[in-house]
């Protein structure tokens, strides 16, 4: 735990050099509308070299890790059975870089491909975060504490396509269909979750109507009475769930209380606001579908996984409203400032729990090992099946 831990605090302090590309000086522009080059400034140099520091040292722990992670050895098996040309449960984007790297390597070399999926799924979290947030480090703090940088290592394919959705995200808010398009279609030849988000993302960059607030209101009470219709239709999309734990479904309490607590956090600070500035508006909806999800929809088969794609919004959005607090210079308690120390506090605690437990099966992150002092268990394709 002490490589996590020193890898965190190093991190958040190479971040606080790292100002939000929202706030970097922009090029000088005549009258005529020319834009004139005047050359790199020592804060965007400073930013740039703070965002090459951590992405170097995030990768890193990540790509030499060995056997750490949840489906570390799992992966191993799939992919040498990928290069064997067998049948396996992964999408083609997975298959295909695998063989690749096998036979650019000469051998099954599995470490290179996670280090990789270490690689992008890093770049995509910290460009979508630097570009994105209103303020990197609160931004890039949650990242970290929340957990999304360490469940990377657990679950690879999946929070590769999380990254994609936060770039995706970025087109969406802009109006880019077609780049929003290829983005989800990309990210989901890694993980086909993705897809949710052609629909998912799109109806909470719209401004709904009141009837499409009462026709989510019937959907949400119909599935107190349909859940095995719906079970079955979900299963249809993911037929590898059929017969597995999966099915017998759950719901996060943590996530149901981090949704109600930021969309009455956004209502307290927006107040008559919230919809009109649409990347608010798409932030707040995206809690609100989540928070739909996780309270209607718990007999789905990882429903976590659909609400990560809204609930991930929460590193931006937080910041956001903490900087759009009103400070009243007549109270002698700044309000604002206890909230960003309330917010700091709370990911510090979660980063305490997940710690905790992060040796549990299904998270698995530690002990950390890494590929210059240990051996990988053989699989159960070195085993033998028999």
């Amino acid at each position: 735990m002490i490589i996590y831990l020193l890898l965190t605090v190093s991190v958040l302090l190479i971040a606080l050099t790292v100002k939000s590309k929202q706030k970097l000086t922009p090029a000088l522009v005549r009258d005529d509308y020319n834009y004139v080059y005047c050359g790199i400034t020592r804060s965007q140099l400073k930013s740039r070299m703070g965002l090459l520091a951590i992405f170097v040292l995030l990768t890193g722990i990540s790509a030499i890790r060995l056997n750490v992670g949840n489906d570390y050895s799992k992966y191993v098996e799939i992919m040498h059975r990928a290069y064997s040309d067998a049948i396996v449960p992964t999408e083609w984007g997975f298959n295909a870089l695998t063989k690749i790297v096998y036979r650019f390597s000469g051998f099954e070399n599995y470490v290179a491909v996670f280090a990789i999926f270490a690689a992008v799924t890093v770049a995509l979290f910290l460009g979508e975060i630097y570009r994105q947030s209103e303020d990197f480090w609160m931004s890039f703090m949650m990242f970290m504490l929340l957990g999304y940088y360490f469940q990377s290592i657990s679950t690879v394919r999946y929070y590769l396509a999380l990254g994609a959705a936060l770039m995706a995200m970025r087109f969406c808010l802009k109006g880019d269909w077609p780049a929003f398009v290829m983005v989800v279609l990309l990210g989901s030849l890694f993980h086909k979750s993705l897809l949710v988000i052609l629909v998912l993302y799109p109806l909470a960059a719209y401004r709904w109507k009141r009837w499409m607030y009462g026709a989510f209101g019937v959907l949400c009470i119909s599935t107190l009475f349909l859940k095995d219709i719906y079970l079955k239709i979900a299963i249809k999309i993911y037929p590898s769930y059929e017969g597995t734990e999966y099915l017998s479904g759950g719901t996060s309490k943590v996530s149901i209380l981090r949704c109600l607590a930021v969309m009455v956090f956004a209502i307290y600070v927006l107040g008559k606001d919230l919809f009109d500035d649409k990347r608010m508006r798409f932030y707040f909806m995206c809690n609100f579908g989540a928070f739909a999800l996780y309270v209607f929809c718990s007999f789905l088969p990882t429903v976590s996984r659909i609400a990560y794609y809204l609930t991930v919004t929460q590193i931006l959005f937080v910041p956001a409203l903490l900087l759009r607090m009103k400070e009243d210079i007549r109270s002698r308690v700044n309000m604002k400032l206890l909230a960003k120390i309330a917010v700091i506090v709370f990911c510090a605690l979660y980063f305490v729990m997940y710690m905790r437990r992060a040796a549990d099966d299904g998270v698995r992150v530690l002990p950390y090992e890494t590929i210059f002092f240990h051996e990988l268990p053989a699989t159960l394709s070195e085993r033998g099946f028999g």
